[in-house]
């Protein structure tokens, strides 16, 4: 019975490169044409192939739907939790995880820190848009003409001197955080909070959110912040895992056509 899944589970890939006859399958299977018949009809039967008009199978509508509703019902932040729990227990700082909805970036889970002095911050709160690490990273990852369009749109408060003060200065920051995978904010919001922060990606290769390490000067400083980046990182690759189911496939970092 496993071998049977295993050869009608293999027909699903080898189809999703192309239709393809049952003398295709059943050599790609190293089978005898009989048994391919017999795997594609209960595949067809389920809806997962389909048979053309030409006699080859290809994937059939009943897959795409299964996909969708499965990436529909998927909740980033419950598989990323215990992971940000974790990452809270080893470093002691207060970590976020962040998505970019709706135009603006917001919070969506917190782990408090367990010093006496804590970053004030909470669930579903929009974050400062321009100089926040999360949202660098969810900004970075939008196409080359929707990204020059919302900055265009954002304002720019100058919260210190160390904030983003313009759509140019902007637009560099987003290309460099592309470029580079990661994101940081040094005193941009508030001169006694630094952050380190990290994509999580979907199947496709894009962000689907961001996570982030944060602490006041008080505790660490930005030098010493910046150490925990390949934790930050290592973190958010295996939120990544759970949350595509295999390893997601990393987009380029080269500029899409407009």
């Amino acid at each position: 019975m496993s071998q049977t899944v295993d050869r009608a589970l293999s027909i699903l890939p080898l189809l999703a490169r192309g239709p393809a006859d049952l003398g295709q399958v059943a050599a790609a299977l190293g089978v005898h044409k009989s048994t391919a018949l017999r795997l594609l009809r209960t595949l067809h039967e389920h809806g997962l192939v389909y048979r053309q008009e030409d006699q080859r199978y290809r994937l059939g509508a009943r897959l795409f739907a299964l996909a969708q509703e499965a990436v529909e019902n998927l909740d980033v932040r419950e598989v990323a939790h215990p992971h940000l729990v974790r990452l809270g227990e080893q470093t002691g700082h207060t970590v976020h995880l962040a998505v970019h909805e709706d135009g603006e970036v917001l919070y969506i889970d917190k782990v408090d820190s367990r010093y006496p002095v804590r970053m004030y911050s909470r669930i579903g709160k929009p974050v400062a848009i321009t100089v926040a690490a999360v949202a660098k990273l969810l900004l970075a990852d939008l196409p080359e003409p929707e990204r020059r369009a919302v900055a265009g749109r954002l304002d720019y408060p100058l919260y210190t001197s160390r904030s983003t003060p313009h759509a140019a200065a902007f637009l560099k920051e987003l290309a460099t955080v592309r470029e580079q995978g990661w994101a940081a904010d040094l005193g941009g919001h508030e001169e006694s909070i630094n952050c380190v922060a990290a994509p999580v990606r979907g199947a496709d290769g894009r962000v689907a959110a961001a996570m982030s390490v944060s602490a006041p000067n008080v505790v660490v400083t930005a030098e010493e912040l910046l150490t925990l980046l390949p934790l930050v990182r290592r973190t958010a690759d295996a939120i990544s895992r759970d949350y595509s189911g295999s390893a997601p496939r990393k987009t380029t970092g080269k500029e899409e056509a407009p």
